[in-house]
């Protein structure tokens, strides 16, 4: 017997190998990183292809999606009622599973082929807090784009996957994945948990905090990406070499009149205290549970940072003065999820037991 030019021995085992042949070659199997603020796909064989917010933008008498991704971000709050725009997922998990359904089954057929004879398996992050009936949701949404099977994996073992560091081995493992709407604090070895938090207090609680800030001292309201671009420009957690500022512009709450102020780093890194102190508290609980072994081997290779959040100024230097313990921001710590979904996608067979569902 053979299948594209390979000779198959015959027997018990032929069938099985065939099926192995045909899954590798005409199936393509796909990893996900279902965040609150990003989807990222991974495709075996391929890496990663697709990086888009987790917006969806639909018709309200239709129903049908007019933009998802990058392009629903662009025209968010910008529609008029004929259209909705939604961000559907809200603190790692899923908000409004008919809006996740929707934007996953579009995202999938951006990146599989309509000519693949076998629908693809598909391997997805979730926190690891996360309940029986957010992973059924999860599983639902995803089966609702056609694939023929979905594994769940939990975000802090992605993570140390995809920052190369050795789960397998008897040796302690710490990380600290920061994401859109979760911050997951997690101690590997042996390719299990030993211990694992799961706080709701991550980058979407940051831009919150300091669109708050900015109704409380200057009576302006601005929008959710707004408050992200002051993030990305301003936000730190250690005081710069040189006071910075930018131009922020929003809608004054007592006239609803737009006006436009200047916005200064300080005032930004008071309202990021809150949530970035929640997440040095998350940290110091997880070594407060340690066994001595543990500690011991966290206090000589350091904690791992991950996660967009991560890439917050100052912060690993912050946390390291905090804890006394060294932090280590992974490379690309925003892809480093689904680099390690991936890494599961790619070695299904041997790695399958560190899924969760």
């Amino acid at each position: 017997m053979s299948i594209a030019g390979l000779s198959l021995p015959f027997g018990s085992s032929e069938t099985t190998i065939a099926r192995g042949l045909l899954n590798r070659v005409w199936s393509r199997d796909l990893a996900m990183d279902l965040g609150t603020a990003n989807t990222l796909i991974y495709v075996r064989g391929q890496g990663i292809i697709l990086n888009e917010p987790s917006v969806v933008a639909v018709e309200e008498a239709t129903g049908k999606p007019k933009a998802v991704g990058q392009e629903a971000k662009k025209i968010f709050g910008k529609t008029s009622s004929a259209i909705r725009c939604v961000r559907p997922m809200k603190d790692g998990v899923i908000a409004d599973f008919e809006m996740t359904a929707l934007m996953i089954n579009f995202m999938i057929k951006q990146v599989t082929k309509r000519w693949t004879l076998q629908k693809p398996r598909i391997v997805i992050g979730v926190p690891s807090g996360i309940t029986q009936v957010e992973k059924r949701a999860v599983i639902d949404a995803a089966l609702c784009s056609g694939v023929r099977e979905v594994m769940l994996v939990e975000e802090p073992m992605a993570a140390a996957l995809g920052a190369g560091l050795p789960i397998d081995k008897a040796m302690a493992n710490m990380i600290v994945d920061i994401g859109g709407g979760t911050t997951e604090v997690a101690i590997l070895s042996l390719n299990g948990t030993v211990y694992s938090q799961s706080i709701r207090v991550a980058g979407d609680e940051m831009d919150e905090a300091i669109q708050r800030k900015v109704r409380r001292s200057f009576g302006l309201q601005i929008g959710i990406f707004e408050a992200e671009r002051i993030k990305l420009l301003l936000g730190s957690a250690l005081p710069f070499g040189k006071p910075r500022s930018i131009s922020v512009t929003g809608r004054e709450i007592t006239t609803g009149i737009p006006r436009r102020i200047e916005l200064t780093d300080e005032a930004v890194r008071e309202a990021l205290d809150e949530p970035i102190s929640a997440i040095i508290s998350s940290v110091v609980t997880a070594l407060e549970q340690a066994t001595p072994e543990a500690v011991h081997d966290i206090l000589n290779r350091g904690i791992y940072l991950a996660g967009g959040g991560a890439l917050l100024k100052g912060l690993d230097v912050r946390l390291t003065q905090e804890t006394e313990i060294q932090f280590h921001r992974v490379q690309d710590p925003l892809s480093c999820v689904v680099r390690g979904v991936g890494k599961i996608c790619e070695n299904l067979r041997e790695m399958r037991e560190l899924c969760i569902a």
